[in-house]
């Protein structure tokens, strides 16, 4: 792996991972068991239309694209927020294009993230975790966050 960087996505790199996005973020909440899947379905749309009123200019939400090179190995979507001890980012989504996946790509961009935020004067950042994601949740726990709160279920 060469030397990664974030750079804003273009709107039209936006289109196309708009058209996939609430697809995948509907299939993790039914695969971690939150939802059945037409609820998921139900869900991530809502999701979206309620944080993005105005898609890609909605105020606060930065779309990036993870280039290695001159290669496109994945995106990052956050949320900067002022909040009463200074500017606060929450990451609502972060991939890793699928046949790259496990080559360091994802901690690149987490850390590539950290710069971005700390160029912003960000305080914190936040990040859910669906809890099947183990190998998100290990990649985090090594670049230091915290559990904040933990959800449980028994499937019955």
């Amino acid at each position: 792996m060469g030397t990664l960087r974030l750079e804003p996505m273009t709107e039209e790199r936006y289109d196309r991972y708009r058209e996939v996005g609430e697809e995948k973020y509907a299939e993790h909440i039914a695969s971690s068991g939150t939802l059945p899947p037409q609820e998921a379905r139900e869900k991530a749309r809502a999701d979206y239309v309620s944080l993005l009123p105005d898609g890609f200019h909605t105020a606060g939400h930065h779309f990036l694209t993870a280039y290695d090179g001159d290669d496109e190995v994945g995106i990052l979507w956050l949320h900067l927020e002022r909040k009463s001890d200074g500017v606060h980012a929450f990451g609502y989504d972060f991939e890793v294009r699928e046949e790259l996946r496990r080559r360091g790509h994802g901690r690149a961009i987490a850390e590539a993230a950290e710069v971005y935020c700390r160029e912003r004067d960000v305080v914190a950042m936040e990040l859910n975790v669906f809890g099947d994601n183990t190998a998100a949740r290990a990649l985090y726990e090594q670049l230091g966050y915290e559990p904040t709160s933990i959800k449980m279920r028994k499937r019955l």
